[in-house]
């Protein structure tokens, strides 16, 4: 293997992303506007639920409830009803998430010292969303019920009664538990899979089309060392996006990053090492570069499904578990997120570490022995 054709093929591919000025957008704005993008949008934190009220009680037990409700943060109050026709239709219609039902006799039954049915009709077109929805009310509905035993016992001239437990929660790593700072680190890995895949992947097939590859062909240059050229200036666009995408995780969003970050930059070399493998692998296979670009996503969007980022890997069948042992992205997510909320280092995170290793030297190896200096 001879430096000097790596580097006269770092130089050519150098100089061919230079002319494109679409290429240095790619490298610099889109990475920052995904990111603000993934942030904005990627969360699972529930605010607002748009909330709608039948009120057949209008008594005073009734409007306190609705008023701790408006008063929580994670209710709107947008609509008022009068009929199951209306509350059913601000349900279909979207208009409301949450319905409060309140039967006529509400107040007197809780002023006898009874209990009193209130009933939620939930909106379950999104399980997830329904389920908090449905514990954010519990815990306002629990506080009022508390509050009632209190002024009942105070009333009898009794104590009140006291909890017979005490919860505590205390959360690590992410201690407002927000959503945002889970899954905005996850960015920086479906960048880089993303970029890499696609730039990658269309990288020989482009010289294929452009009919430069014949001039490799009969060049003296190595299929290795074809390879490597090919590659480090994919890494070095790859490194600039993580370090941009850092940036905006960190100052524009305050996402923490507890970690080392020289153990980020050694563990994303890791993940290029497969995502270029494959890509430039998709690219020796390829004919057409449209061909090469749905290839590339036909494996993109299996990997994110199978990664983790959105569904958390034990609640998938054991068969789909086992098909996730191939997937880099799984490996990678679990690092990035250890390095930036937890501040682990490769004490903990090495299994991970070495699977990066061991699928990278597979795929790059298999790509090099795709590509062929032939024609045919």
């Amino acid at each position: 293997m001879k430096l000097e054709r790596i580097r006269q093929m770092l130089i050519k591919e150098i100089k061919q992303i230079r002319r494109d000025p679409r290429m240095r957008a790619i490298i610099l704005a889109v990475p920052v506007f995904q990111s603000l993008i993934f942030g904005y949008a990627v969360t699972t934190d529930v605010r607002h639920v748009r909330t709608a009220v039948y009120d057949s009680d209008n008594s005073q037990q009734s409007r306190e409830i609705v008023s701790r409700f408006a008063g929580s943060g994670y209710f709107d109050i947008v609509r008022n009803v009068d009929n199951d026709a209306a509350a059913r239709d601000a349900v279909d219609r979207g208009d409301a998430r949450l319905v409060l039902r309140f039967q006529h006799g509400f107040g007197s039954v809780i002023g006898a010292g009874r209990t009193a049915p209130l009933q939620l009709i939930l909106d379950g077109t999104d399980s997830n969303t329904a389920r908090l929805v449905f514990e954010y009310a519990s815990e306002i509905i629990g506080a009022y019920n508390r509050n009632v035993l209190v002024e009942r016992s105070a009333a009898r001239g009794m104590p009140a009664p006291a909890d017979p437990l005490e919860l505590r929660a205390r959360a690590w790593f992410n201690e407002n538990l927000e959503s945002r700072n889970y899954f905005v680190p996850a960015v920086i890995a479906l960048l880089l899979s993303v970029t890499t895949l696609m730039l990658t992947s269309m990288a020989i097939v482009r010289e294929k089309e452009i009919g430069t590859i014949e001039q490799i062909i009969v060049s003296p240059i190595r299929k290795s060392e074809f390879i490597i050229g090919k590659s480090i200036p994919f890494a070095i666009i790859a490194y600039v996006n993580v370090l941009l995408v850092s940036v905006v995780a960190v100052f524009w969003f305050g996402v923490p990053i507890r970690g080392s970050i020289v153990l980020l930059l050694v563990a994303t070399g890791l993940f290029l090492m497969t995502t270029i493998g494959i890509g430039l692998f998709i690219s020796t296979v390829a004919s057409t570069q449209q061909q090469a670009m749905m290839t590339a996503f036909f494996f993109f969007f299996p990997a994110v499904l199978l990664s983790g980022f959105m569904f958390p890997i034990a609640n998938m069948p054991v068969p789909v578990q086992w098909l996730t042992i191939v997937n880099p992205l799984r490996y990678f997510l679990i690092i990035i997120r250890g390095i930036f909320l937890k501040g682990v280092g490769v004490s903990v995170l090495w299994p991970e570490l070495l699977a990066l290793f061991i699928l990278g030297i597979i795929t790059l190896t298999v790509s090099t022995r795709a590509f062929q200096k032939t024609l045919s």
